[in-house]
């Protein structure tokens, strides 16, 4: 994975939490267009994104409880990534889990039809 290889957590911490969860939502966006068969790769690819921010975020995150609730998100999109097949529903249920961290970031919710 090269995409965001570069980004060092220095670099991660000048972007808001509200930034940070947004890029990492993004990429779990781009994966929800990507659940069928043919395209395995490519959705891995996207939770491989999407956990590399989630460990930045991770990393550069001072607050303990945040911290927690950050590596429980990142069971989820783990699962994920380590399932035989997509699975639509739970994806659907780590998006809108994700989107729901901070009050700015939690109105994308309507937008995507994630209510």
């Amino acid at each position: 994975m090269t995409n965001h290889s570069n980004l060092s957590p220095a670099r991660w911490t000048q972007f808001s939490l509200d930034q940070q969860i947004l890029m990492i939502a993004n990429e779990m966006n781009r994966a929800t267009k990507l659940m069928a068969p043919i395209d395995r790769d490519r959705r891995l690819g996207c939770y491989a994104r999407a956990l590399q921010l989630t460990d930045l975020t991770v990393a550069v995150q001072p607050r303990r409880a945040l911290r927690r609730e950050l590596l429980r998100w990142r069971d989820l999109v783990a699962q994920l990534y380590c399932a035989l097949a997509a699975d639509p529903v739970a994806h659907e249920a780590a998006l809108r889990c994700l989107l729901r961290f901070t009050p700015v970031v939690a109105r994308q919710l309507e937008p995507l039809g994630l209510r």
